[in-house]
C-alpha cells in the first residue's frame, strides 16, 4: 500500500502561496525552478517538477567582451604587459586562497 504525504498551504489575497518545505524537498526544488501542474478531469491536480531552464549567460558579459575585442583591435598600442611587481602584489593580497569557480554560490552570495 502506497504511503501518501499530505501538507497544505494558504493562498494570499494576491493568489500566491509558499510551496511547503516537504514538497520542495520531495521534488528537489530550488529557487527559480519551474513547477508543473497537471489537472485531471476529476479535478485532481498533480504537482511535479518542471523542466530545468537552460543556463543563461550573463547578459552583460558578451557585450563587454565585444567591447574589449573591438578596443584591442582598434588600439593595440594601448596594450601593456603585466609587470612582475603587480603579479607579486596581487599574490600577497590573495595569499593562498583557493577559489572553486564552478562551486554554486551560497544563499548569502546570491
Amino acid at each position: 500500500m502506497a504511503t501518501y504525504l499530505k501538507t497544505e498551504s494558504t493562498l494570499t489575497d494576491r493568489y500566491q502561496t509558499t510551496v511547503p518545505e516537504m514538497v520542495r524537498q520531495a521534488l528537489n526544488l530550488g529557487k527559480r525552478d519551474k513547477i508543473r501542474y497537471t489537472i485531471r478531469p476529476n479535478g485532481q491536480v498533480i504537482l511535479s517538477r518542471g523542466p530545468k531552464a537552460p543556463e543563461q549567460d550573463d547578459p552583460a558579459l558578451e557585450p563587454f567582451l565585444d567591447f574589449l575585442a573591438h578596443d584591442i583591435a582598434s588600439h593595440p598600442e594601448r596594450l601593456q604587459a603585466v609587470d612582475a611587481g603587480l603579479v607579486e602584489r596581487l599574490q600577497t593580497l590573495v595569499g593562498a586562497a583557493e577559489v572553486d569557480l564552478d562551486a554554486p554560490l551560497s544563499d548569502e552570495d546570491e
